[in-house]
């Protein structure tokens, strides 16, 4: 039973690691959300971008996992996301960041059609809505990241954000 308001964030969020809502967090649910990037911004996955995407997904799987998936069965239950990042993460959230930013790495690099480091806020609520978040949430998610208004989002805004967003009450 989630028992405090933090806690109740948290199983919240679990829906978002769920990419095919069967209840669990697998290697699948890491798969679907590189392939939907891919076909977002058009890349292969055999191309450089594609295969770091791929490996990025593996190695943040590789710690969730590690942090998350006490019986060892390859599947995070809400109740074990929950746990995870209750007991390991709530102070923690620059291990999180640990474990997200191969693949957030990788995800922005797809993202960055002009190559100079740093994604659109359009290109940022591209990736925001291939990986589940609905169109208006992903636009306003997209311009809170770009924390100095210069229009551009960068690896340390989002790895960061996105530490806090799964880890620190709100």
């Amino acid at each position: 039973m989630v028992s405090t308001e933090y806690e109740r964030k948290i199983a919240a969020r679990f829906a978002g690691f769920d990419q095919d809502g069967n209840g669990y967090i697998d290697r699948e649910d890491f798969n679907a959300a590189t392939k939907a990037l891919l076909a977002e911004f058009g890349t292969t996955a055999r191309c450089d971008k594609g295969q770091a995407l791929y490996i990025g997904a593996e190695a943040f799987w590789q710690g969730m996992a590690g942090i998350a998936d006490r019986d060892g069965d390859q599947r995070i239950t809400r109740e074990e996301f929950v746990n995870g990042a209750v007991k390991r993460l709530r102070d923690n959230p620059e291990r999180f960041a640990e474990i997200a930013r191969p693949f957030l790495d990788a995800a922005l690099a797809v993202a960055d059609g002009d190559g100079d480091g740093s994604v659109t806020l359009d290109e940022t609520a591209r990736i925001l809505k291939a990986l589940g978040v609905p169109g208006e949430t992903a636009a306003a998610a997209a311009g809170a990241l770009d924390a100095d208004a210069d229009g551009v989002v960068t690896e340390p805004d989002i790895v960061s954000a996105f530490a806090r967003y799964f880890t620190v009450p709100e």
